[in-house]
């Protein structure tokens, strides 16, 4: 008999089909899904496909992420649910409205389907930063996934987004949190692994301890370096009483000058905010509104790009993440003006589920979809990507 999990409260139900209300928090049958072969008996091993990777995840984080096919943060979704009161974990800050606003604004954004003409294979490959790459498609700058149920080690969990992505012929950038040191880095540690390959980005700590991390930084061959801005609301820095700032212009060309690396500031949403960063010089502006969690209620990330691509102008390469969930969403963003866009929850959950082998599978499985979406609106490579694919 087929099982059924509530992914509000775990109630397991048995029957062909999912009930019409759970009976313990009384939600619809659209919260069931289905306890698959290898949940019920524990697989062990890589998985064989994206699917197996996201059924291990959603065990392994049981009342912290549901590994929905429609990840959107709606507010009976688990991951709002927990986020009153609680470690945000894989939710929005606050009621959700940013995380579900990235989602939003990627789907009023359409495709304009273009099929006439010579037949073509899409290229995909993208030179950033002075690294040749398979796709436009890097990994997010996350981290603290092993506060989420223990469900991986965080040495386990960089290792595995970096040697993922590269596996798929991509970067991950690696991210920072309360307990990373200079000494004891998993991100830094796994980018030096690989031979340089991934991109550490910091927390907006103290100028003088963001310069420690980026001496350790260059000694492991990585191509760039940089700062989550909006890092400055962590509520998991401020939860453990470690300080991060607002920085000024001034701050931000002090950090530029202080290494030879080009510099990323990430978590822009403002046209003013990324026109201060190229003049600090940066050459990458990440507009990002961190996953929806540091600020309730801003606009989704697609709809402020074009205008910041716009401001930016060509002075420095402009990244964007935010709601994307498949290849059709990279185009998308890849069309407003975007050169490359980043993965953060779907690279989490197949880290999780499935160690790099996850990671590798969903970033193949959306270079893939890229692809697709690259034939169907007649952009034979990257730089045939603008808005006129869009309607």
């Amino acid at each position: 008999m087929p099982k059924w999990r509530c992914t509000v409260c775990n109630y397991i139900h048995e029957g062909e089909t999912p009930p019409d209300k759970c009976p313990v928090c009384g939600v619809g049958p659209e919260k069931f899904v289905r306890v698959s072969d290898d949940e019920a008996a524990g697989a062990a091993g890589e998985p064989e496909t994206l699917e197996e990777a996201r059924d291990r995840c959603r065990e392994k984080l049981r009342g912290i992420c549901a590994v929905y096919p429609r990840c959107d943060g709606d507010k009976n979704s688990i991951c709002q649910r927990e986020a009153y009161g609680k470690p945000i974990g894989l939710g929005g800050v606050g009621s959700g409205l940013s995380f579900q606003a990235n989602v939003a604004a990627l789907a009023k954004v359409e495709l304009r389907t273009r099929v006439v003409g010579p037949h073509f294979d899409a290229d995909t490959q993208l030179t950033f930063l002075g690294r040749k790459l398979s796709m436009p498609i890097l990994g997010a700058s996350t981290s603290g996934v092993s506060k989420y149920n223990d469900a991986i080690s965080e040495d386990d969990f960089c290792r595995a987004c970096v040697e993922g992505c590269k596996e798929a012929g991509t970067m991950t950038l690696r991210g920072d949190t309360f307990f990373y040191t200079v000494k004891e880095n998993p991100a830094l540690d796994a980018i030096e692994a690989a031979g340089g390959w991934g991109i550490p980005i910091f927390k907006p700590r103290a100028q003088d301890a963001l310069k420690e991390l980026i001496e350790r930084a260059e000694k492991t061959g990585c191509p760039a370096v940089g700062v989550d801005l909006d890092g400055c609301g962590s509520s998991n820095f401020a939860r453990a009483g470690k300080p991060v700032y607002r920085k000024t212009i001034e701050d931000m060309k002090e950090l530029v000058g202080f290494t030879e690396l080009p510099f990323i500031f990430k978590g822009i949403m403002d046209a003013d905010d990324a026109e201060a960063c190229v003049a600090a010089g940066a050459k990458v502006v990440a507009v990002s509104n961190h996953g929806g969690r540091v600020l309730d209620g801003t606009p989704g990330v697609a709809d402020v790009l074009p205008g910041i691509v716009d401001r930016v102008d060509g002075s420095a390469l402009v990244t964007a993440d935010g709601g994307v969930r498949t290849g059709y969403d990279v185009l998308k963003l890849l069309g407003l003006g975007a050169t490359a866009v980043l993965i953060g929850r779907d690279v989490i959950r197949a880290a999780i589920g499935g160690g790099s082998k996850g990671v590798e599978l969903q970033m193949n499985r959306l270079g893939s979809v890229l692809r697709k979406g690259m034939l169907m609106t007649g952009c034979k490579d990257l730089a045939s990507i603008d808005r006129r694919i869009l309607d």
